[in-house]
């Protein structure tokens, strides 16, 4: 069960902000098996280290709609069970590494993949890419699309991440999540609430519109960072005609909450199926471009999106004035599931008084 306790299928629909390198430091001790020496792949690896950053609390914190998170502490006081520390043990779990033969003089980049299926295994033709590139690659085993996004693998791939992080000399512009089908949506999320780590995603055929109930906003100094500073690549093949009107919703919903440096590389000749090494190239080439500088633009857009936010407020301390509490508890839960962490800890506050 997700947290270690029955939390209902609200909470296990969508499930840490002290600074990235503070979290790295607080690691357990180092790896038992090492990933490997350059050049190599292993597909055996163990990690010993658990971070901060994938504890239950802090995924709740960034992966949860603010009135979602709220309601954890009560579900768990009335089962009797409280949040575990951390929902993953790494001694139990395999990774796949792959590292290249040679690092980059600012060092590795790195790429932390979700898979839909459950091998660890390195996707056909990558590994010269990633020798070219300087790419560090991960994936863990069970961390398939039947496995729970919020207790499994998210964490998994957060522990990943900083295990490798702490081992290697990786340069922090440079590590980006990547996953393919479902993996990639998974991948989405974790660029969103883990815009402190990771810098940009590679969403090869998968991808979810933000703001609209499932995939919900993290709290704002988290999304601002994700606004200002990550970049998505779209990657997706032309024939795949079920998941290309689903990148259109996705882009167009991170467009209007301010989301700008968005990628689209849509293939001609492949359908539904991971990236080839050309395309992955293409991917990472994508990712290590120079930034794209606008800040009138996002500064103009985020006072629009406030005084939005504002507007919905000022709505709904009306129908409270009027007596139309019901009213104003459904407006509330849309305010939830628009804005998500930019409406915290008002709509926190405005949910207890609604009780």
């Amino acid at each position: 069960m997700d947290f270690g306790i029955v939390v209902g299928p609200v909470l296990r629909r969508s499930l840490v902000l002290s600074a990235v390198a503070a979290a790295l430091v607080a690691l357990l001790p180092a790896a038992r098996a090492a990933p490997g020496p350059a050049g190599a792949l292993r597909t055996d690896v163990v990690f010993d280290a658990v971070t901060p950053l994938s504890s239950n609390a802090e995924i709740v914190r960034r992966m949860l709609s603010p009135l979602a998170a709220a309601a954890i502490p009560g579900a768990a006081a009335r089962l009797g069970k409280p949040l575990a520390e951390q929902p993953i043990d790494p001694r139990r779990e395999r990774f796949a590494v792959y590292t290249p033969a040679r690092a980059p003089a600012a060092g590795y980049g790195l790429l932390v993949f979700v898979p839909p299926w459950d091998e660890a295994v390195l996707p056909p033709g990558w590994a010269g890419v990633l020798d070219s590139h300087g790419v560090i690659f991960v994936a863990a085993a069970r961390s398939g699309n039947d496995a729970s996004p919020l207790s499994r693998r998210e964490p998994l791939a957060l522990i990943a991440a900083a295990n490798l992080i702490a081992r290697y000399r990786i340069d922090p512009a440079r590590v980006w999540v990547g996953g393919f089908s479902g993996g990639s949506r998974v991948a989405m999320r974790l660029a969103l609430g883990y815009p402190d780590l990771f810098r940009g995603a590679v969403l090869n055929d998968g991808s979810d519109p933000i703001g609209e109930g499932r995939v919900p906003l993290p709290p704002r100094d988290l999304f601002e960072t994700f606004q200002a500073r990550t970049r998505l690549v779209y990657a997706t093949g032309a024939k795949d005609t079920g998941v290309l009107p689903e990148d259109e919703a996705s882009m167009s919903s991170m467009r209007r909450s301010c989301v700008f440096d968005l990628v689209s590389q849509i293939d001609a000749l492949t359908g539904h199926r991971v990236l080839d090494s050309g395309r992955l190239a293409r991917a990472l080439d994508a990712l290590d471009a120079p930034a794209r500088p606008g800040p009138t633009r996002l500064a103009a857009c985020r006072a629009g999106l406030d005084a939005d936010l504002g507007a919905k407020f000022q709505q709904m301390s009306a129908l409270v004035a009027a007596g139309r509490r019901s009213e104003a508890r459904a407006l509330l839960t849309r305010i939830d599931q628009r804005f998500g962490g930019l409406a915290a800890p008002r709509s926190v506050e405005a949910a207890g008084r609604s009780r």
